[in-house]
């Protein structure tokens, strides 16, 4: 038998797949598989909401499979193990993948795909998630870059991404091998079962990013300068679905440049600026991959971080801060598994100024309670809202939330929506003009240290 495995990460979809073209251009049977790898060192276990998503992304992708007389081949272990093994059970004689940026992911493919080469069969990895892969956009010296206006400035320059690959029609059918089932993988919370709001908010799977992609254009990509008001529903919602593959930002980038109308004509640059900000975010991961735990700029390493409260900490996480906006931010992610990017950057700065937190630790409640939360992005904007990191903001730069509700919500309408007005409220934590002098003083020490 020869034929070709598909091993899918995060790239959870038939179109515009490169691994799964070149898979059915091979010849022979096409088994997809996705492996939940929670055994090799370095990889980071994924987030409880995210588990979430990804079971019913999985479900949605299998449906597609079993439209095409396919069907998706679940297996569990170290990567470097189950992919052999299972391309020995296939027959297959080739073996496709989309590429992974992180140092750990890379190191592990290329040792995968080192082994299958020896053994004699057709190894290939593609460029199918990111637009200008992390190496392809430099700076003239030959260096990443780090501050973004450039990178977007050289970004531009280069040619234009490819267009999107067309969804395949047929499948050529699996090689008969076991799968497992994908319950058993206990992704879903049980007890208690807290998924109510995501199961509201979200649809997750392809069908549904680009039922999302087109819900976006259509209805609010027009008032897409209003994105920073979180009540007027401006943005796109697509970063979980991007998160995962189940779109692609080959197949957005060209869909904000196709049949739009002027008002919409008029937005879709500042989207596509929004898109090529997590271009930066995956560049700065590719060249330090560490970013959830260690500080891009390393003076960073002196700052005199608080000791945790857990009380206070608990407050935050829970929404009972005393600060409107930041309250409503927190109960919109424990609800459903997202917040709205303005928010985000209140919330974040709350923590990691006023509360004077280690970035790190709200980094980590996000990465468990997002469904977006991917390993370049949800630490790359966080080490931006601390200082840290790439092209970041000025420490001295915080985000006072009374102001920001006043300026992005005036009318209390995001937060009426999740903070009751009936509701008690606790005292705020924390003297916003006396934390804020605080932070100030910690960073002065940290620079003379």
């Amino acid at each position: 038998m020869s034929g070709a495995v598909v091993w899918l990460r995060e790239d959870l979809r038939l179109g515009d797949n490169p691994a799964l073209r070149a898979a059915i251009d091979h010849g022979g049977p096409v088994t997809v598989v996705v492996v939940l790898d929670e055994e090799t060192p370095g990889i980071r276990p994924v987030g409880a909401a995210s588990r979430w998503w990804l079971h019913h992304s999985l479900a949605a992708l299998d449906a597609e499979l079993r439209d095409r007389d396919s069907r998706l081949v679940l297996r569990r272990g170290s990567a470097a193990r189950v992919v052999p093994e299972l391309v020995a059970q296939a027959g297959a004689d080739a073996v496709y993948w989309n590429r992974r940026y992180g140092r750990v992911e890379r190191d592990l493919d290329a040792g995968i795909k080192s082994a299958l080469v020896d053994d004699g069969k057709d190894a290939h990895s593609f460029a199918a998630n990111l637009l200008w892969e992390p190496w392809t956009v430099r700076t003239g010296q030959g260096e990443p870059y780090k501050v973004f206006t450039p990178f977007w400035r050289a970004a531009q320059a280069m040619p234009e991404p490819r267009h999107p690959l067309p969804t395949p029609r047929d499948l050529p059918g699996p090689a008969e091998v076991d799968s497992d089932d994908l319950d058993a993988w206990g992704l879903l919370p049980t007890e208690p079962d807290w998924a109510g709001g995501l199961r509201d908010a979200w649809d997750p799977g392809e069908a549904g990013a680009h039922r999302k992609l087109e819900q976006f254009v259509h209805d609010a990509l027009e008032d897409y300068d209003q994105r920073d008001e979180p009540a007027m529903g401006a943005t796109s919602d697509l970063s979980p679905h991007l998160r995962w593959g189940e779109v692609s930002p080959y197949q957005v980038w060209h869909r904000l440049h196709g049949d739009l109308d002027p008002a919409q004509r008029r937005q879709a640059p500042a989207f596509l600026r929004q898109l090529a900000w997590r271009e930066f975010n995956w560049n700065e991961y590719f060249h330090c991959d560490d970013i959830a735990t260690v500080n891009v700029r390393r003076e960073f390493d002196a700052f005199p971080w608080r000791e945790v409260d857990e009380d206070e900490l608990d407050r935050w996480r829970q929404g009972r801060t005393g600060y409107d906006l930041v309250d409503a931010g927190m109960r919109e992610l424990w609800h459903s598994g997202a917040m709205h990017n303005r928010v985000r950057l209140a919330a974040a700065s709350f923590l990691v100024k006023n509360l004077l937190v280690d970035w790190r630790i709200g980094e980590q409640w996000f990465w468990d309670t997002l469904v977006d939360a991917d390993p370049a992005n949800n630490a790359g904007n966080w080490q931006w809202v601390a200082g840290s990191g790439f092209d970041a903001a000025p420490y001295f730069r915080v985000f006072n939330p009374d102001r920001q509700l006043e300026r992005f919500d005036p009318h209390r309408e995001y937060v009426r929506r999740w903070v009751p007005a009936d509701e008690d409220r606790p005292e705020p934590m924390v003297d916003l003009r006396a934390s804020r002098q605080r932070a100030l003083d910690a960073y002065e020490q940290m620079r003379r240290a």
